[in-house]
């Protein structure tokens, strides 16, 4: 598997954070060209600088991380925490994949994965704006999935929860007592899952094996949902 991602050109978002320096980590030791991007990708011009001045693009990884506002009720969400869910994951999401795809439909080859989350696969109060916004990317790669896919380009999405990433699962909150009793009622392996378990399964959907996945949301929560 991994001798089919060397020396392929990839692109990893927000490459400083959420899943970032996993997934720059693994797609390097296999052997590709990582193009790591950490600057901010909230306007269209910014999205349309990273897609033009990378060149060839073999796989484009969508990892946006954004803050979760859990706990505040949906009659206290103001319009401002709605609108930046949005903004943060899934305009600029839509941007770099309508950006990115044209070259590969051209090349009728490409690879384009998502970097989600399972929270809407499980119904969860008071995290509304998060549940929507990530909602929302789980139904658009199942639209540009079946859009795309008679032009041997592959968009699938990784939807997880409970894996270890500095921006939701920081060390002092890993040693909370509160937090490990959690874990260990909520998840059925009792445990989180290691960052190179989750990039395990991106290369895998990088690779020429996985051309028959097509717009699937994955989820990888330890059996937490389904």
């Amino acid at each position: 598997m991994y001798e089919a991602i060397k020396n392929k050109r990839v692109i990893v978002t927000h490459a400083d954070r959420y899943m970032g320096p996993a997934c720059v980590d693994s797609f390097t030791s296999a052997g590709a060209h990582v193009i790591a991007h950490g600057a901010d990708l909230s306007s269209e011009h910014a999205c349309a600088e990273l897609v033009e001045s990378a060149g060839a693009i073999d796989v484009l990884i969508v990892n946006l991380a954004a803050p979760n506002h859990y706990g505040t009720l949906v009659t206290e969400m103001g319009e401002a925490d709605w609108q930046e869910m949005f903004d943060l994951l899934v305009h600029p999401m839509h941007r770099l994949v309508r950006l990115t795809l044209p070259q590969m439909i051209d090349r009728k080859s490409g690879k384009i994965i998502v970097f989600g989350s399972a929270v809407p696969l499980r119904p969860m109060g008071r995290l509304c704006a998060y549940s929507a916004a990530r909602g929302a990317q789980i139904s658009y790669v199942k639209s540009v999935g079946a859009e795309v896919a008679r032009h041997n380009v592959q968009v699938n999405l990784i939807a997880q929860n409970w894996v270890e990433n500095p921006a939701y699962y920081p060390p002092e909150l890993q040693e909370n007592p509160k937090f490990q009793k959690n874990l260990k009622e909520q998840v059925p392996l009792g445990r989180l899952a290691k960052p190179e378990e989750d990039t395990a399964l991106a290369l895998f959907l990088a690779s020429d094996q996985s051309d028959f996945f097509v717009g699937q949301a994955i989820p990888f929560s330890g059996g937490w949902a389904s």
